[in-house]
């Protein structure tokens, strides 16, 4: 966490999509950062190391989907919490990492920012602070 907020990393393709996700880790009172792609978001994730947590669309053009992009980013950076949504497929939770959050599209807003509160909370008392 950088000064006191948690960073939130939103990687949607759909510009309107991702605008509407980063209006959302705004008001949640996050700091928010956003790419349009799995490579986008690793790049981000390579360069810095303050980010908190990735909230990753499924299906994405490029070299991986958000599925795949969540387990790499699971071990790869362990500590970095995951929300993973879509409006196509419905997917089980145990397909994704463990401690990670799925949600269809349409989403509740406030589904996901209590999903945030809760994963951002449960990162702070395992003492993973980056």
């Amino acid at each position: 966490m950088k000064n006191g907020k948690a960073v939130v990393l939103v990687v949607e393709d759909s510009t309107i999509i991702r605008m509407g996700a980063v209006d959302l880790v705004l008001s949640a009172g996050y700091e928010a950062l956003e790419a349009c792609d799995a490579d986008e978001a690793i790049g981000i994730l390579e360069s810095r190391d303050d980010v908190d947590l990735v909230f990753t669309d499924v299906q994405m053009p490029g070299t991986m989907d958000g599925i795949k992009l969540s387990h790499y980013i699971n071990d790869r950076w362990p500590p970095v919490r995951l929300i993973v949504a879509s409006g196509a497929a419905i997917l089980e939770e145990s397909s994704l990492p463990t401690g990670s959050r799925f949600f269809s599209k349409p989403y509740d807003s406030h589904a996901i920012i209590d999903a945030m509160a809760h994963l951002l909370s449960i990162r702070n008392k395992t003492g993973l602070a980056s």
